[in-house]
């Protein structure tokens, strides 16, 4: 239950458009303005303000307090929405291998020791620290896991490398991490691709998200075991 309201609430904070995203959840809840407003004790045009962005966008006091509500007038219903989100919130831990370093890393220092080559945004690799790196099954990610739970793949900060595992060309990680930007309004600051035998025949349309998003995009062929130890030293 606790991570379906960390879920819900962390959409909210993190999207640019915090009364919109209320309103989602409020309909898929099924809850009407009226009986929200009489639960939490204030107007249904305070409700509305907030949905229409005719308030600042709500504090963490706030969304907690929505959230909670939404969960509890539902479960007065029998729970149905709640039952059934838990099922679709269900975390994907297979699909992200999270590690967090004790310290930052220039992004150049990560490259040489992954064994890697950059083939977009290298000129940004000075300027980069990473403080961590995430595993991720590129099948999995893509066909199972659904956007709502790429917030998951970040860790404790974005301000990390994004290794996707298992791929062919790149062309479909890059979408995944343009998407979850929008959904989650956060990217990494570096993005792997592990599998591809010629960095040269890296999908173009990956190379060019990457630019406009200025990520440096690097290929390693190195086995992800001999990944993990080298980066091991740096985990907290």
């Amino acid at each position: 239950m606790e991570k379906l309201r960390t879920t819900i609430a962390g959409e909210i904070t993190l999207s640019k458009d915090a009364g919109g995203s209320m309103k989602k959840w409020r309909e898929i809840f099924g809850i009407n303005q009226t009986e929200l407003a009489e639960y939490l004790g204030v107007s249904s045009s305070t409700i509305s303000d907030y949905e229409g962005g005719r308030r600042k966008s709500p504090g963490i006091v706030v969304i907690s307090r929505f959230v909670n509500a939404l969960i509890e007038l539902d479960k007065r219903r029998g729970g149905k929405i709640v039952k059934q989100l838990m099922k679709d919130f269900e975390p994907k831990e297979d699909a992200f291998d999270v590690h967090e370093f004790y310290s930052a890393m220039n992004a150049k220092t990560f490259m040489e020791k992954i064994g890697a080559k950059c083939i977009a945004n290298p000129h940004r690799l000075k300027e980069t620290n990473i403080y961590g790196y995430t595993l991720i099954d590129s099948l999995k990610v893509i066909v199972e896991v659904p956007v709502h739970e790429y917030m998951h793949m970040y860790g404790k900060s974005p301000d990390r490398a994004l290794i996707f595992r298992n791929v062919e060309n790149g062309r479909s990680p890059m979408i995944a991490v343009k998407v979850g930007r929008f959904s989650t309004d956060m990217k990494p600051a570096i993005v792997v691709l592990h599998g591809p035998n010629n960095p040269d025949k890296v999908d173009r349309i990956a190379i060019k998200i990457a630019e406009s998003e200025r990520i440096p995009l690097l290929v390693s062929n190195m086995q992800i075991g001999e990944i993990k130890n080298k980066l091991a030293e740096f985990e907290s």
